[in-house]
């Protein structure tokens, strides 16, 4: 999951080195945290919020077929 979410990330930006993915595992349950340069925020979190949905959502589907649950935050 985190390779996932890091590869997609990577893609939208415009600084790809400073891409960070965090994993915080727990039983059922794991928190991505991703972190991006200040100045690509926007284009990872996107117009209404429509681009870091989309990632949720793809995240949540290749989780479930793991038979997991992963949230994504984006820390500033």
């Amino acid at each position: 999951m985190k390779e996932l979410i890091k590869y997609i990330a990577k893609a939208l930006v415009d600084n790809p080195e400073q891409v960070e993915v965090s994993e915080v595992e727990g039983n059922r349950t794991s928190v991505l945290e991703l972190k991006v340069a200040k100045e690509d925020l926007g284009k990872v979190i996107g117009k209404q919020g429509r681009t870091a949905r989309a990632m949720r959502t793809i995240l949540s589907a290749a989780s479930a077929k793991l038979k997991k649950r992963s949230v994504l935050e984006i820390i500033e």
